[in-house]
């Protein structure tokens, strides 16, 4: 027997319900299934260069060179069965679930062996009728090369398989489970806001408990709220979001149509007294995905949960559309700058060129003498220069930070962002340390999931001698963002060590 191996992407694929099927019309079923083999199947894996490795009575095994080949091949044939299941009778439809994985196999006398071909077929398992699973392989080895979206079902425990597989759910939108709207219902793709937008969709229930939708819609609506505090974010109300509850969605076309350049998308799944709450967040505008991470908790004090996620779940998307904005703003002329794009660049610079940041902060202000954020960011980095121990004029530093930031507290209004960074700038030289305290309590009451807020917090507590509240909005802050700047952890190491006010001023710490 000759035996190779070799890495290769395996699509498994059983009908759902064959049982059924074949007890009530064993000889009909058996016919439509040769007809669905000859019309459907056999042409699209030829056509997308794979190879069927065996069949059963229910189902078959595919080989392909190409990950790709395979994703495409495998939503190509599902909504081929959508179509063709269209046009009979609920109960004579044959629906396939399918599952994909990339990996080693062993190949012998033309049969396939391995961990690569049990993971698919593991995946196939937890496919929906019609549906498709794949692991987190395939999904990021196609992630920009298909126009489609995920679901993330986060970390599995496969019959046989000795470690976790991460699972994402292959979002279709076929003939049979796309929304149903007319073109007036469509209406014509809405301009983007002149702000970063965010559509939060409902969450799908994944507990097959229909008691659960409540818990669902309610997590939605917590973190629609938590986002909304996020000053500089437009994010769309429930009521309109909830038009597409129960429907397969084209997340492009949402983003069309609610005029948002982001969507967060996502799914709960109870067992017993545990609930997982996955997310994703996407660029509607690109289809690429930016962030997707996954909740767990006990449902023993269920609102309590629903807090602690709302609040997680904006901590950490305001610094992914942070940084998915700087990086659109990096690629845009630099002819054609508004004040907000040179801010997000400035921002982007504040731990690699104080000098180049300014220069592109001073531009903004020009700009807008009234933009708040600019002015705020501006007086942080004079500051910084002026604590540092780098300033050519230590005294002119000093006078421009506090100048930058009381004009920035002017016109601040409810900017958590712009009034943390003034009360950093004026903390260190104020008298009144417990008024910048207050600012930044102020900023944090209105937005609590603000992570660089507690970091703010936490280094003027130090200031203040409050070790102990300190070190509490530093972790807060950690937790909040726990792929967190240098910043955050230099913040942490100072509580930590309970360094005092000039030990602190002494060292480069600049939130």
């Amino acid at each position: 027997m000759s035996q190779t191996r070799r890495l290769a992407a395996i699509l498994a694929a059983d009908v759902a319900g064959y049982s059924r099927l074949i007890g009530e019309d064993e000889e009909g079923t058996l016919n439509r299934l040769k007809s669905i083999r000859a019309d459907v199947i056999d042409p699209k894996i030829s056509a997308h260069r794979g190879r069927i490795v065996k069949t059963t009575g229910d189902g078959l095994l595919a080989e392909f060179a190409s990950v790709v080949d395979a994703l495409r091949c495998a939503t190509e044939v599902q909504n081929g069965m959508a179509e063709r299941n269209a046009d009979i009778a609920a109960e004579k439809h044959v629906k396939f679930r399918m599952g994909i994985n990339v990996g080693d196999i062993v190949v012998e006398d033309g049969d396939i062996f391995g961990d690569g071909v049990n993971v698919a077929a593991r995946l196939e398992g937890l496919a929906e009728p019609g549906g498709i699973c794949v692991s987190a392989r395939v999904q990021e080895d196609v992630a920009g090369r298909l126009d489609l979206t995920f679901d993330d079902l986060g970390e599995q425990n496969l019959k046989n398989i000795a470690r976790p597989v991460r699972v994402y759910r292959v979002r279709l939108a076929t003939a049979e489970n796309k929304p149903k709207v007319t073109p007036t219902e469509s209406g014509p793709a809405l301009a983007l806001p002149d702000k970063p937008s965010i559509a939060v969709l409902p969450f799908a229930n994944m507990s097959g408990d229909p008691e659960q939708e409540y818990f669902a819609d309610g997590m939605v609506e917590e973190i629609i709220t938590a986002l909304s505090r996020i000053r500089w974010l437009f994010v769309i109300a429930r009521n309109s979001t909830f038009t597409y509850k129960g429907k397969a969605v084209d997340v492009k076309q949402v983003g069309r149509e609610l005029g948002v350049r982001y969507v967060l998308e996502g799914s709960v799944r109870k067992a017993g007294q545990r609930v997982r709450i996955t997310g994703q967040l996407i660029d509607a505008v690109a289809g690429t995905h930016l962030w997707a991470d996954r909740f767990d908790g006990s449902l023993e004090d269920i609102f309590e949960l629903q807090d602690k996620v709302a609040v997680s779940v904006a901590g950490v998307i305001e610094p992914a559309l942070h940084a998915a904005e700087i990086c659109r703003s990096a690629t845009r002329p630099t002819n054609d700058l508004t004040a907000y794009d040179l801010y997000l660049r400035a921002y982007a610079m504040q731990l690699s060129s104080a000098p180049e940041a300014l220069r592109l902060l001073d531009q903004a202000i020009e700009r807008d003498p009234q933009y708040g954020p600019a002015l705020a960011l501006a007086a942080v980095f004079h500051g910084e220069r002026w604590i540092a121990g780098w300033s050519k004029d230590p005294e002119a530093d000093n006078s421009a930070s506090a100048d930058l930031a009381w004009r920035a507290l002017q016109v601040a209004g409810d900017d958590p962002i712009t009034l943390s960074n003034a009360a950093l700038a004026l903390g260190p030289s104020s008298e009144d340390i417990s008024t910048m305290m207050g600012l930044v309590d102020r900023a944090l009451a209105l937005n609590p999931s603000f992570a660089r807020g507690w970091t703010i917090s936490g280094l003027l507590r130090l200031f203040a001698g409050q070790s102990e509240r300190a070190i509490e909005h530093a972790e807060t802050a950690l937790r909040l963002s726990p792929r967190a700047a240098a910043r955050e952890r230099i913040v942490h190491f100072c509580t930590e060590q309970h360094l005092d006010r000039q030990q602190v001023l002494g060292r480069r710490v600049a939130a």
